[in-house]
């Protein structure tokens, strides 16, 4: 993803952390605005900008903040019209989400794009506008790459399926179906080795965690591979 095509070559990235093409040294307020207007996707109010960004501050307040930092922000890299603020960038996130709707609609991944959906969105920022969208893009980014891991097994692609499935496992290491569907990327691998230990640190975890048992019916599964 080094070359970003429109936008005059500019793009936000915020997944994995925070980070711009071209590099810039920007002020801790600039990376907030060009973060907060990257995960909206769309065209956003002042006021409402100002209102989500300092809760804390009276309205006028909140306002003069957001002007200051405007100010300090590359001006090819925002659009402002009358009292709407917009992003005039690419990001990774939209790029990400293109993945994302094309995995859940039975399509599959590219290694590059598995690489971008393994990482969470601003890890270590807990914001209040930032808390909804990573929890939502967690959850779907490793939909996505379930989903995917499944399709591209049965599409024969079993080798950039099981980089798949582990990318959504390690996301979420308590996720049966993720395992489920890794177990069944390394079996097409003929790989029983990798399959029974994904399968073995998956009964741990759960066993550990929260007391349960993988499903009876993925054990069944495996029964033959020296469980």
């Amino acid at each position: 993803m080094e070359e970003v095509e429109g936008f005059g070559g500019v793009r936000i990235n915020v997944i994995g952390g925070f980070s711009t093409l071209p590099a810039e040294r920007l002020s801790s307020s600039s990376k907030r605005i060009l973060a907060y207007l990257a995960i909206k996707c769309r065209t956003v109010s002042r006021a409402h900008m100002a209102a989500e960004m300092w809760p804390e501050l009276p309205d006028e307040a909140g306002r003069a903040n957001l002007r200051r930092a405007l100010w300090h922000v590359p001006r090819s890299w925002i659009q402002a019209c009358n009292d709407d603020v917009a992003l005039d960038a690419a990001t990774d996130l939209s790029a990400a989400n293109l993945a994302v709707n094309r995995a859940l609609s039975g399509g599959a991944l590219s290694i590059e794009e598995i690489r971008l959906l393994s990482e969470d969105i601003l890890p270590g920022w807990h914001e209040d506008w930032t808390i909804g969208v990573q929890d939502s893009f967690r959850l779907l980014r490793v939909q996505a790459l379930e989903a995917a891991c499944r399709t591209m097994v049965a599409s024969g692609m079993s080798t950039i399926a099981s980089q798949a499935g582990a990318a959504a496992l390690a996301a979420e290491p308590l996720c049966e179906s993720a395992a489920e569907a890794l177990i069944d990327a390394f079996l097409a691998q003929h790989n029983r080795f990798l399959a029974v230990r994904c399968f073995r640190e998956l009964e741990k975890r759960l066993g550990s965690e929260l007391g349960v048992a993988p499903d009876p019916k993925l054990r069944a599964r495996l029964a033959d591979l020296a469980l």
